[in-house]
């Protein structure tokens, strides 16, 4: 939601650089030239990737399927984790809510959007015992993090054409603020937006709560929370993985200052992800 927040005032900023491509390939499944046709019509576009459930990766039907799931294992969360994210789906299934984003302010729209995510995740945080499915929801959240961290810094590096120096102030700026770390960067750089310093703080910046670090970081402080509960040679395969996505993040010889080097760095880290994702479906939760 923030990324889209951002990206749609962006376009009305005006900003040289500034499309929907990078987005529309990431959450949805059009062609190019479905793409192509309605690439200026912002308000259209942010219909298509919040509310068409047609779209699988629709905002609304990633947040039915977080419904669902939920009310599957209702024994396992608060009652108030509950009513928190049925209270999200009812939101914006709401017809106030589309409206706005059809015909007024979509930012409006965003902002109550992103208020209540932000509340979900802060009832979560209040009201659930430290137990295991603490630690699996925390677990997931750092992942779908790195996750979209790392593809929305891939697009944008893919838009500058893989040259970091091409890059001007407001993609600096407004790459930060969809990842809410430009007030973090100004208080650490001085205010001179660099990009090899940008990139940095988003890759290894341990106190910027969407860095790469910080996320891998995150994932492997819940996983050791979950030793009593594991197997010990999939507690073991599991953090090994886990370890080795640190040390390819720590110790690679990535230049910030390179696109490409960049590139190559999340693309690994990406891989690292991919393969703890799949053993955490075999040896947690019996997928193969």
């Amino acid at each position: 939601m923030r990324i889209l927040r951002t990206n749609y005032i962006a376009m009305q900023d005006q900003m040289k650089d500034a499309d929907w491509n990078s987005i529309l390939y990431t959450y949805g499944f059009l062609q190019r030239n479905e793409v192509d046709a309605f690439q200026n019509d912002s308000k259209a576009i942010l219909q298509y990737l919040m509310f068409d459930k047609d779209n699988d990766a629709s905002l609304i039907n990633n947040i039915t399927r977080s419904r669902e799931n939920a009310k599957a294992v209702q024994d396992h969360i608060t009652k108030e984790m509950w009513h928190a994210l049925n209270g999200f789906y009812l939101l914006i299934r709401e017809d106030g809510i589309e409206e706005q984003v059809r015909n007024g302010d979509p930012v409006s729209s965003l902002d109550a959007l992103v208020k209540h995510g932000q509340f979900l995740y802060g009832t979560v945080d209040i009201t659930m015992a430290r137990g295991e499915a603490y630690n699996f929801l925390n677990i997931g959240r750092f992942i779908e993090r790195l996750i979209i961290v790392s593809t929305v810094l891939n697009s944008k590096l893919v838009e500058l054409s893989f040259n970091l120096q091409e890059a001007n102030e407001s993609d600096l700026r407004y790459l930060l603020y969809t990842f809410s770390g430009y007030e973090l960067y100004l208080k650490s750089s001085h205010a001179l937006l660099e990009p090899g310093l940008v990139i940095r703080q988003i890759l290894y910046e341990q106190n910027f709560v969407h860095s790469i670090v910080y996320s891998l970081l995150r994932i492997e402080r819940y996983f050791k929370r979950l030793f009593d509960e594991s197997i010990p040679e999939s507690y073991e395969h599991v953090e090994y993985l886990i370890g080795k996505a640190l040390t390819h993040l720590k110790y690679n010889a990535c230049n910030v200052d390179d696109a490409q080097s960049v590139i190559k760095l999340l693309n690994e880290i990406r891989a690292d992800l991919f393969e703890i994702t799949d053993a955490f479906n075999k040896h947690y939760f019996g997928y193969n």
